[in-house]
């Protein structure tokens, strides 16, 4: 999962138009799949906006879907500054230092870590940090995060949303004998 479908729109002033128009044809091309549009659409904006978390927000969707890791991660720590109170900042960055040249799933949970604890309802935290630990093979760490994950969320839908995350395949025979708990 890791990049969730968190949001920052509510914790950030409106765009107003044309910005907002602009911005709002760059997630139209996004989700299109017509990248280079959607990028040339954020070119319209003016500098005012460059750092609001909707725009870093889309910056960093359409650099994670070109598998551009060193933008993405200087889009998630942007967005860690002006949005600390945001889950998705914190998300986004360990889901790029995972991917990024010199980082790696130790650099990801590292960064995830403090999360936890500072966005106490929030399941996909716990979630990544399993993911994580079952790529290092740290299982009993794993089944931990997991279980936090699972009391977070929905547990049908995070059992459905494990057993098909390829991250905790070791997991899936004990995932399919249990009914959402670890």
């Amino acid at each position: 999962m890791e990049n969730g479908d968190v949001s920052v729109k509510s914790l950030s002033p409106s765009i107003e138009p044309p910005d907002s128009h602009y911005l709002s044809s760059a997630v139209g091309w996004m989700e299109l799949g017509n990248l280079t549009e959607a990028n040339l659409e954020l070119e319209r904006l003016s500098p005012a906006v460059w750092q609001h978390p909707e725009v870093l927000e889309v910056k960093w969707l359409l650099d994670s879907k070109a598998e551009r890791w060193d933008c993405c991660l200087k889009w998630a720590e942007s967005l860690l500054n002006v949005v600390p109170e945001n889950p998705t900042g914190w998300i986004h960055r360990a889901y790029a230092l995972r991917r990024v040249v010199g980082g790696g799933l130790t650099s990801a949970f590292e960064a995830l870590l403090p999360a936890v604890e500072k966005f106490p309802q929030e399941a996909v935290i716990p979630y990544n940090l399993a993911c994580y630990l079952c790529r290092m093979g740290r299982m009993e760490e794993c089944r931990h995060f997991l279980e936090i994950a699972f009391k977070r969320g929905n547990p049908q839908a995070m059992k459905k949303m494990a057993l098909q995350d390829e991250d905790l395949k070791e997991l899936w025979p004990e995932l399919q004998g249990s009914k959402g708990q670890t």
